[in-house]
């Protein structure tokens, strides 16, 4: 455990569902935990015990990317925790594959309907059509924008193109309907009422839900106690600033009780929702004021500015990801006057006090 993580607190401890089990976290509330292939290697998904028109059963949060072993552990859960109750509806925090990728196979499965905000239900639309492709990791149009910010290794380069379906394969397809949630909305689940809160900058328009009868809040993938969420400019999106999105964003959570109880995506339900909030902002300052200051000395470009805020080795998929936050941050500092931008000769852009 790190120092930051101490300022934090884990009722359950290092306990953790086994695969297709649950664990209530508060009463009607389970939690789920699935494994992913990448570096980031789970997935929580949650539980919620429901009502609708009648009919007893239970609302699922977040679905996992859609492979086998997913739907495996999905079907050991339908078998063993929903006692013989259905699913009656889908909410799904955002539009990334390990939240929405087995949406589509639920909502079918249990002819039930998939609720989620309109920005990242048309977003994932787009991605998973004819003809889409994924402007935020892979094909041409990402290898041109991170090559425009200085990645140029023809390694890494070819494996983005290659990476043309790389959401598609994750989110093969999505349910024709869905019922729009946004900030503010109140959903009724099992007799209590949720509240959407909506966050920016991670995703398009990425929504937590709060409960003040059990003070417990979903935080999908904008409040995480362990890692910091990735906040990143794509190719579909160049000339975006998602980190003054994102920390404007997760001051919403400031305004919650002191003890909230936290139910991440990706780590162990906490407590200490200030203390992360503050976490969060002072890493975002810390790792301006090091880019601030390296640019200040020379120009540097998003592939020189990588380094300064990740200092270990990366794999490509990692690299994605880094050098989309690491332009981040380099476009807050820019769009709050503290640099300049240039294209050179090279086609880089660069950021520093140009004379």
């Amino acid at each position: 455990m790190n120092l930051l993580e101490r300022e934090l607190h884990y009722p359950l401890g290092d306990q953790l569902p086994a695969p297709g089990e649950t664990i209530e976290v508060a009463p009607g509330v389970r939690w789920i935990r699935m494994s992913l292939p990448f570096a980031l290697d789970h997935i929580n998904l949650w539980l919620l015990r429901d009502r609708i028109d009648g009919i007893e059963g239970w609302t699922v949060v977040d679905c996992c990317i859609d492979r086998g072993e997913a739907r495996e552990q999905w079907e050991r859960i339908f078998e063993t925790q929903l006692q013989g109750l259905p699913i009656l509806r889908v909410i799904v925090t955002h539009m990334h594959p390990d939240h929405i990728g087995l949406a589509h196979w639920l909502c079918e499965h249990w002819k039930a309907p998939l609720w989620m905000s309109a920005t990242d239900y048309y977003v994932a639309r787009n991605m998973t059509g004819p003809g889409g492709t994924d402007n935020a990791a892979g094909g041409d149009a990402a290898a041109r924008f991170f090559a425009s910010h200085g990645l140029v290794d023809p390694e890494a380069v070819a494996k983005i193109r290659q990476r043309a379906h790389y959401y598609r394969d994750m989110v093969p397809a999505l349910p024709s309907q869905y019922v729009r949630l946004m900030e503010g909305t109140t959903v009724h689940i099992g007799g209590r009422a949720w509240r959407c809160i909506s966050g920016y900058g991670h995703a398009p328009e990425h929504i937590a839900l709060y409960c003040e009868e059990i003070n417990l809040l979903l935080g999908g993938d904008m409040m995480l106690p362990r890692i910091s969420t990735n906040v990143s400019v794509h190719a579909g999106e160049p000339e975006a600033n998602p980190l003054r999105l994102f920390l404007d964003s997760i001051e919403r959570f400031n305004a919650l009780p002191a003890d909230a109880l936290g139910l991440p995506s990706h780590g162990k339900p906490f407590t200490g929702i200030h203390q992360r909030v503050k976490q969060l902002q002072d890493h975002h300052r810390d790792r301006l004021a090091e880019l601030l200051e390296a640019c200040t000395a020379r120009p540097l470009s998003g592939a020189e500015g990588l380094p300064i805020l990740f200092k270990r080795a990366l794999d490509v998929h990692q690299t994605t990801f880094a050098l989309g936050e690491t332009v981040a941050h380099l476009h807050l500092l820019w769009f709050e006057g503290q640099l300049q931008r240039r294209k050179g000769e090279d086609g880089f852009w660069r950021f520093g006090v140009f004379s």
